[in-house]
C-alpha cells in the first residue's frame, strides 16, 4: 500500500532527519574553520594601470600566468627592474595583479640591504612617508616617490575565521611553526579581515620563511597572544 504525503508533512520529515543529524554530527562541515596555509610572498610589484602603459607600452594591460591562492589575485607575466641607490639592481620581479590604486614594491631585509634602501616594516597599502626607487620596464621607466616596504608577517581573514579565532581585523597574533630541528613562534602577525570569499592564509617574506624552514614545515598554528592556541 502506497501512502501519498502532502508537501507540507514531507518538508517536516525532512528538517527532523537533518535536526537529528546535525544534533549527533555537530556542525555542518561549512561551519568547520578554513584549513591554515602558510605561504612565502617573494619580492613582487603592485602597479596602477597608469604606471604600466608607462613601464610597458600605451594600451597595456597585465597578462595573467598564474592564479595567487587567494581568488581574484595572480602573477603577471611583466616583470620590472628595481634600481635603488648607488644604482644597484634588482632585476626581474614580477608584477602581481590587478592593478592597484599605489605602485607599490615589497622586499625582504636581504633586498633592502642589496639595493642599499633603508625601508620599514608595513602593512600593504601603508606606504605614507616610505622611500622611492626607479622601475624600469621594457617600454619606459618611472621615479616612485614612496611606495618601497617590508611587508608586515600578516594572516588574510574571512569574518569567519575571525569569529572562530576571538580576533578582530588589526589584531596581531603568533605564528608557531614546527619544523625538524626548528620550532619557531613568529610574533606579531597582523590580521588583515576581508569578506566571506577570503581563505586563511598566513603571509611571509622570503626571509622569514627560509629563517623558519618553512618548505619542511610539520605543523602550523596560529596563537591569540595571551597564549591561546587557536589554528590547526
Amino acid at each position: 500500500m502506497t501512502t501519498t504525503l502532502a508537501r507540507a508533512d514531507v518538508e517536516r520529515v525532512v528538517r527532523d532527519i537533518l535536526s537529528r543529524r546535525v544534533s549527533l554530527n555537530g556542525p555542518p562541515a561549512s561551519n568547520k574553520p578554513n584549513p591554515l596555509v602558510v605561504n612565502i610572498s617573494a619580492r613582487h610589484c603592485h602597479l596602477t594601470e597608469e604606471h604600466v602603459e608607462i613601464l610597458f607600452g600605451k594600451g597595456r594591460t597585465l597578462t595573467p600566468v598564474k592564479d595567487l591562492y587567494q581568488d581574484g589575485y595572480y602573477a603577471a607575466e611583466e616583470t620590472v627592474a628595481i634600481v635603488g641607490p648607488r644604482r644597484r639592481i634588482l632585476p626581474e620581479v614580477r608584477v602581481l595583479g590587478p592593478c592597484r590604486g599605489d605602485s607599490q614594491v615589497e622586499l625582504a631585509f636581504t633586498d633592502s640591504i642589496s639595493l642599499g634602501l633603508d625601508i620599514p616594516v608595513r602593512i600593504s597599502g601603508d606606504i605614507q612617508g616610505t622611500p622611492g626607487c626607479l622601475l624600469v620596464g621594457p617600454a619606459g621607466s618611472l621615479e616612485l616617490k614612496q611606495g618601497v616596504i617590508r611587508a608586515m608577517r600578516h594572516v588574510h581573514m574571512s569574518p569567519a575565521d575571525m569569529a572562530h579565532h576571538g580576533v578582530q581585523d588589526k589584531d596581531l597574533m603568533h605564528l608557531r611553526i614546527e619544523s625538524p630541528g626548528c620550532t619557531t613562534l613568529l610574533e606579531n602577525v597582523s590580521v588583515r579581515g576581508g569578506d566571506e570569499k577570503i581563505k586563511l592564509e598566513v603571509h611571509l617574506d622570503t626571509d622569514e620563511g627560509n629563517a623558519i624552514n618553512l618548505e619542511n614545515a610539520t605543523n602550523v598554528e596560529l596563537i591569540k597572544p595571551h597564549g591561546c592556541a587557536c589554528g590547526m
